[in-house]
């Protein structure tokens, strides 16, 4: 059974930059599109990016560009969101997922989610 563990977020100032880093663990996920959710208090978990399954290809929500970069390391079983010039706005839950393809996680058509990291940013 495949296990995605999110690890990497905390309390930061804004303005600071953060690793998040999501291990999979049970089988290989290397065919496999990896993004990130995230889930800000009180609203609706969002689609912030997505990864393809050799790294090649990358996409992110609108709202999302030019401060988040996905990244994946398939050797090492790992996904690894960079957040750069953190917000007040950008506290939330941060989940890891993944499904066959980037359409179909644009579409939340998940098949494993992680359990989540939270991310608080103070201003």
């Amino acid at each position: 059974q495949v296990q995605l563990v999110e690890s990497g977020g905390g309390l930061v100032q804004a303005g600071d930059s953060l690793r998040l880093s999501c291990a999979i663990s049970g089988r290989t996920l290397s065919s496999y599109a990896m993004g990130w959710f995230r889930q800000a208090p009180g609203k609706e978990r969002v689609f912030v990016a997505a990864v393809s399954w050799n790294g090649g290809n990358t996409y992110y929500a609108d709202s999302m560009k030019g401060r988040f970069t996905i990244s994946r390391d398939n050797a090492k079983n790992t996904v690894v969101l960079h957040i750069n010039n953190l917000k007040p706005e950008d506290t939330a839950a941060y989940y890891c997922a993944s499904a066959p393809t980037i359409e179909a996680m644009k579409t939340v058509a998940i098949e494993v989610w992680g359990q989540g990291t939270r991310v608080i940013v103070s201003s």
